[in-house]
């Protein structure tokens, strides 16, 4: 397994995505992953599935320091005061007292950025998170950011896959010290229909997801969360470890991506950057 290392925590780079899941199907996934190896799960207030991630930790007997859990706060509660009540809330629904990471979920640009620091910094200040960091933000909001927090960011999760190149935002992120979770990082499987992604999965007998995912790990600093609900793909996704892509094959899936590929756009997002 691969890990990031940020301000003195390790996060392993292969996560489980829990958005849109809930109820008995999320509690499920949720041990599945646990009790065949997994060791990150990613969940936020906004996705209304805190309680039942919890259960699945619960269920699946594993220690609470053998496991890594990202949550997050929605971009209406980013006030201090508001971020403060929201991660309690969050810590109560999923049943434990610190969560691994926290982070801002969208920039909101109705409340002073410094103040939404100010309000993560708390968060870690009173033992709630190892690590906090953003979600959603551009590479100025980035750089921005990092300052106003004195570099204690760890992590900016982002939509990244082969058709979105976030070139800038890995600019940015490597200039600041901190590493990228990438989600929907196969597209909802879309990655299926790219030739260029088929033609190197059957040169290595994998799978265009393996692929995608093995491309994902074999760049600086960056992580991924790919969601699925069906136990047997587990298996699947986390199978990426036995192979390596050329450098060639890397170039190759790179040349794919470009900002027109971007499928998360909220009419609350930001103003992208330029790719």
């Amino acid at each position: 397994m691969k890990y990031l290392s940020f301000n003195g925590v390790d996060m392993p780079a292969l996560g489980l995505g829990t958005w849109p899941l809930s109820g008995e199907p999320c509690r499920d996934i949720v041990r599945a992953a646990l009790e065949s190896g997994w060791s990150h799960i990613d969940t936020a207030a906004m996705y209304d599935n805190e309680k039942d991630v919890g259960a699945g930790l619960r269920a699946s007997g594993r220690a609470r320091d053998d496991y890594f859990l990202t949550t997050k706060v929605w971009h209406d509660r980013v006030d201090p005061e508001l971020m403060l009540r929201s991660c309690e809330d969050s810590l109560d629904r999923l049943g434990l007292e610190q969560v691994d990471l926290f982070l801002i979920h969208w920039p909101n640009t109705h409340v002073p950025l410094k103040e939404q620091m100010e309000g993560l910094l708390e968060v870690r200040a009173r033992g709630w998170a190892r690590a906090i960091g953003v979600s959603n933000f551009t590479a100025a909001l980035v750089r921005e950011a990092q300052d106003l927090a004195g570099g204690a960011l760890s992590i900016n999760q982002v939509e990244y896959h082969p058709q979105l190149s976030q070139k800038a935002v890995r600019a940015a992120l490597d200039a600041a010290g901190m590493g990228l979770t990438a989600y929907s990082p196969i597209q909802k499987g879309a990655v299926r229909d790219q030739q260029v992604i088929r033609d190197i999965a059957k040169r290595h007998g994998k799978s265009e997801v393996q692929v995608t995912l093995r491309w994902l790990m074999q760049q600086d600093d960056v992580a991924a969360i790919p969601k699925t609900g069906t136990p047997g793909r587990l298996a699947e996704n986390a199978a990426i470890f036995d192979f390596e892509l050329s450098e060639d094959e890397m170039d190759a899936i790179f040349a794919l991506g470009s900002g027109e590929g971007r499928r998360v756009d909220p009419d609350f997002a930001p103003e992208w950057d330029a790719e």
